[in-house]
């Protein structure tokens, strides 16, 4: 079973909102940094948003900079992605993704998919528009 699971994916119209849930499993020790990336057929994985665990600093892509909103639930081991006014463009399959290295990391380094060593499989959002 993934470490990572994904959940709240589906078909939206544009302008619409979603949120998505990334339960992570109790197998994993600690995790220091989680992160929402987007993939969709025939280009490269893309980070959306990215949260430190231990400090709540929140990382976001310009695409979805004022849209999106990353948070986490440390007791309950949840990681949320709320999307709001969703555009056709954030059509793709969404990745929840964990980093078990403390390692200091800031800024784009927390959206580059190298970073992180846990991921989920996905799960698909449609805007329609």
């Amino acid at each position: 079973q993934s470490p990572l699971v994904e959940s709240g994916g589906g078909s939206v119209q544009a302008g619409g909102s979603l949120r998505l849930t990334c339960k992570v499993s109790p197998s994993i020790n600690r995790i220091w940094y989680m992160a929402w990336f987007r993939q969709v057929p025939g280009r490269e994985r893309e980070g959306v948003a990215a949260i430190s665990i231990s400090i709540r600093n929140t990382y976001y892509a310009d695409a979805v900079n004022g849209r999106f909103t990353i948070s986490q639930d440390k007791v309950e081991n949840v990681l949320w992605l709320q999307m709001e006014s969703l555009e056709p463009g954030d059509t793709a399959m969404y990745y929840c993704a964990g980093r078990s290295s403390p390692t200091f990391i800031a800024g784009t380094n927390t959206l580059n998919e190298r970073e992180y060593n846990y991921w989920g499989q996905g799960t698909q959002v449609t805007v329609s528009s």
